[in-house]
């Protein structure tokens, strides 16, 4: 420890964070709709935000050739009439990725649209997006995990936006977004900062953690017996309670089914929704490709299906308990031997 805290002088939060540019794209997609293989770009929207402040945009719709669903359009509002006329996605990509160059570029829940950009420039130019991803979602979740909704407008309401309301158009939400961006920057800047102060007292912080730990355990189990009670309340008749904060007690069933598994992927593929209904289970595929007995070409050519690869960190804690002493007997003469020391660990996962 002694040998980081100098480490950590010499960097102020200015340069240990100088991997965040300060020139950036906001931009925003809409789409016709939620699944990015099968649905397409219907508008798309950036604008240039140089130290904090807008310099230039780029807006256009875009003709997606299909169908858009109505589930999406009572979102963004955005009709097959208004976009009949626009340039396809073939005219409009060479010149957002003009605008864009080699820019990092911010969005909330960047994942949506990174995959429908990144579908569309596979397809017109065989090549991925790879310009440097920002997501405001994980950082307003980050610098606020309290908050009940990281949405794009609970953001603003809590920069003090309250006249802001989010359109569900791309141009309109890139600029909503790009004046609430400096502020949370700096905010998320500081809590980095905050956590690197912190290093030299993490022996004091384990100690710390443990007390939380402890009095948290304490809690769930309080807060588990009271539900059982409130269960076992409405079992014998009771009806929903207001509290005089507002909140309703109050109780319900949830139906869980068990499926014939085989029968329902058989009816998946023939329909062709199987996308629709079942999600990779990423660490499950590495089970099967580490430990499972296929055919090693199999697990190769899943291997081969990876696009990326990024490390979680995982810390536990870990108390060496002494077991009880095994007696040895020697003639008539019990002599005690320590017995091996076990382990017991308990993983802390990063929140």
């Amino acid at each position: 420890m002694s040998e980081l805290a100098p480490a950590l002088e010499d960097h102020s939060p200015a340069s240990e964070l100088s991997h965040f540019p300060r020139n950036l794209i906001v931009l925003d997609t809409e789409t016709t709709g939620l699944d990015y293989k099968t649905e397409k770009l219907i508008e798309i929207a950036a604008v240039k935000l140089i130290d904090g402040e807008v310099t230039e945009t780029f807006s256009s719709l875009v003709n997606p050739e299909k169908a858009i669903r109505h589930s999406s359009f009572l979102i963004h509002n955005i009709s097959e009439e208004m976009v009949q006329d626009a340039p396809t996605i073939a005219e409009v990509l060479p010149r957002f990725m003009e605008f864009v160059g080699d820019h990092a570029y911010v969005a909330h829940n960047a994942i949506f649209d990174y995959s429908f950009i990144n579908e569309a420039s596979k397809a017109l130019y065989g090549q991925r997006f790879v310009n440097q991803r920002i997501d405001t979602f994980e950082m307003y979740r980050a610098v606020f995990p309290d908050e009940a909704s990281h949405g794009l407008n609970s953001m603003l309401h809590r920069f003090g936006y309250q006249d802001e309301v989010v359109l569900h158009r791309a141009l309109d939400d890139a600029m909503c977004l790009a004046k609430v961006f400096p502020r949370l920057r700096a905010l998320y800047e500081q809590k980095f900062a905050w956590r690197l102060s912190q290093l030299p007292h993490v022996p004091y912080l384990v100690e710390r953690y443990l007390r939380i730990q402890k009095a948290s355990n304490a809690l769930q189990a309080e807060m588990s017996d009271l539900k059982d009670i409130f269960k076992l309340y409405f079992q014998n008749g009771g009806t929903p309670i207001e509290a005089s904060s507002g909140e309703v007690l109050s109780s319900h069933y949830r139906r869980n089914y068990l499926y014939d598994e085989k029968r329902v992927w058989n009816i998946a593929l023939q329909a062709n929704i199987q996308s629709q209904m079942f999600k990779l289970n990423p660490r499950a595929l590495e089970k099967v490709i580490d430990r499972s007995e296929i055919e090693e070409s199999v697990k190769e050519a899943l291997r081969e299906c990876r696009l990326s690869m990024h490390e979680n960190r995982s810390v536990n804690f870990a108390k060496v308990v002494a077991a009880p002493e095994a007696p040895i007997v020697i003639a008539d003469a019990v002599v005690p031997e320590k017995a091996e020391a076990s382990v017991i660990e308990e993983e802390v996962s990063e929140g």
